[in-house]
């Protein structure tokens, strides 16, 4: 089994991962009870991308470690407040969760269910690896050649691209520039069309961490 192969840690540093001295707005501190239940044995994963998902929208983060009773993960930003939030991992795999605590930009999670830990290490999938989309809605704004402009509405985002729902039509390749609230002017292209939206791909592609920020400003107005 490949999660017995995973490297176990039992130190402090990694217990500290439920257990922060700044509580998430709307979470409960567990009892003594429940921190003997997080000194469970962790296991740590690096660079595990993932999606916060929550009434606020969909947020980005890195999944540093996870245990029987929960995961820390890396937001890049302050989280909204939320009572529940659910980690949906690249496979598509979701697992509901309470916040316990945030810490400038970290925060950690308590499972509300069981969790498959070595179905989570694993992360089986049958199809290729993808980046990760964050479904949202935003107003955009698209400049096409010759300065003229059309509102649009952003529906989803990714590093590497968008798709846009508007009324204008654009031609396959055209190059234009997408620029939201929160969102800078990108050059982009169109990579196909459909009646009442396209796809664009970016012509640079966003870091993750600016993308995470990016996503939430778009999405928080922060």
């Amino acid at each position: 089994m490949v999660a017995s192969l995973a490297a176990r840690q039992h130190g402090d540093h990694m217990h500290n991962a439920l257990h922060q001295d700044e509580a998430l707005p709307g979470a409960v501190i567990a009892g003594g009870g429940d921190i003997e239940q997080r000194e469970a044995t962790r296991y740590t994963l690096l660079i595990r991308a993932a999606k916060l998902l929550c009434d606020a929208g969909e947020f980005l983060c890195v999944i540093r470690d996870v245990s029987e009773s929960g995961i820390s993960v890396r937001t890049f930003h302050r989280l909204p407040p939320a009572a529940r939030m659910v980690v949906e991992l690249q496979n598509g795999d979701r697992h509901e969760m309470e916040p316990i605590w945030q810490k400038d930009d970290r925060a950690g999670f308590r499972f509300v269910h069981q969790a498959d830990i070595d179905r989570i290490i694993v992360s089986p999938s049958r199809y290729a690896k993808r980046a990760i989309r964050l479904n949202l809605s935003a107003p955009a704004v698209i400049e096409k050649a010759g300065g003229r402009r059309e509102d649009v509405e952003i529906v989803d985002l990714s590093q590497q691209g968008a798709k846009i729902a508007c009324d204008c039509r654009f031609a396959l390749d055209e190059r234009v520039k997408l620029s939201a609230a929160g969102l800078p002017e990108t050059n982009a292209k169109v990579r196909w069309r459909k009646d009442g939206g396209c796809g664009l791909i970016f012509e640079d592609t966003y870091q993750y961490g600016d993308f995470a920020r990016i996503a939430a400003d778009l999405q928080l107005g922060e």
